[in-house]
């Protein structure tokens, strides 16, 4: 009983030092993907939410489509609260039948099979993710990826 106190007293009951995606942030995230979404001519819907996936900042660039709207907020989220991009990884170009089980019972803001969620790293943890859609997944994963080297080297 007396090491598992002593254990149990060693490890921290609060991490002080945790890196979090301030306003500022986020907006220099939306920023940098409104920039890329204009330098490739596609108007975007983009979402950048904090580690919980609650929003922090969206932007509907002028002609983005209103039924991608609710797209980009589910990829934010999604990417968020997995720690990973959005969509689903293949093997040798075949669909992984585990992760489509998996989309098909979660909770439709925490998986979603398209691309264009991307999560936000600082020092290796993440602290927030942008989701984009009105694109391809292609475009979608080429803007959010432009947002998310916002802060690279932050």
């Amino acid at each position: 009983m007396k090491n598992l106190r002593r254990r149990a007293t060693a490890i921290p009951l609060v991490n002080r030092n945790r890196p979090r995606l301030t306003l500022e942030g986020a907006r220099a995230v939306l920023a940098a993907a409104e920039r890329r979404a204009l330098e490739i001519h596609r108007p975007m819907n983009l979402a950048v939410v904090d580690d919980a996936g609650h929003l922090l900042s969206f932007s509907r660039m002028d002609g983005a489509k209103p039924s991608s709207i609710e797209i980009a907020l589910t990829k934010a989220r999604a990417a968020a609260l997995r720690r990973a991009p959005t969509g689903p990884p293949s093997r040798e170009g075949q669909p992984d039948l585990l992760l489509a089980l998996g989309l098909a019972i979660a909770r439709p803001d925490q998986q979603t099979p398209v691309r264009g969620g991307v999560p936000l790293l600082v020092d290796g943890e993440v602290i927030g993710a942008i989701g984009v859609s009105a694109g391809s997944e292609e475009e979608d994963l080429d803007v959010a990826r432009a947002g998310a080297a916002a802060l690279a080297g932050v």
